[in-house]
């Protein structure tokens, strides 16, 4: 899958791994924006007990 990305971007080297970054900051701020929310939603990680 990587290599398949790095041969798809555009520009040398350094402007691929310029493109990777920024890609790979979105999907982390996608994810703390509306994926975590929306699972912790749904999962109770406070209430926990031991039995």
């Amino acid at each position: 899958m990587y290599g398949a990305l790095w041969r798809v971007l555009p520009g040398p080297w350094w402007v691929k791994v310029l493109l990777l970054l920024v890609m790979a900051s979105a999907v982390v701020w996608v994810c703390f924006q509306w994926l975590f929310p929306w699972i912790s939603a749904y999962v109770q990680l406070n209430e926990n007990t031991v039995g």
